[in-house]
């Protein structure tokens, strides 16, 4: 059974960062897609970031360049180094993860974690 732990979240001012981790048992990171997605109240979820074997990365447009994913294949954990937090990235970040490689970008994960909520205030 597959389990995905999300901590690290918390409440920040605009400008100062955040280290999400996500936790998996019953899955090994680093072999297939995963990804981390977030919500905001009101809106629908977006993707964020996404890594794949080998370290391949994907970026939303609007956190590239301030955000870095990336796994610990030691701690068997996926992370997510958020830098130059803005308001807008207030929302839940949830981890996923799936046993399919490709496009993991445009897939729909089978597996969730159940969030982590960042609020940054200006």
């Amino acid at each position: 059974q597959v389990k995905l732990v999300e901590s690290g979240g918390g409440s920040v001012q605009a400008g100062g960062s955040l280290r999400l981790s996500c936790a998996a048992s019953g899955y090994t990171v680093g072999r297939a897609c995963m990804g981390w997605f977030r919500q905001a109240p009101g809106k629908e979820r977006e993707g964020v970031a996404t890594i794949r074997r080998y370290g391949r990365t994907t970026y939303a447009d609007s956190v590239r360049g301030r955000f870095t994913i990336s796994y610990d294949n030691a701690r068997n954990t996926m992370i997510l180094e958020m830098n130059s937090l803005k308001p807008e990235d207030t929302a839940m970040y949830y981890c996923a993860a799936d046993q399919r490689t490709d496009n993991c970008a445009g897939l729909r994960y089978n597996y969730w974690g159940q969030g982590t909520q960042v609020t940054v205030s200006s």
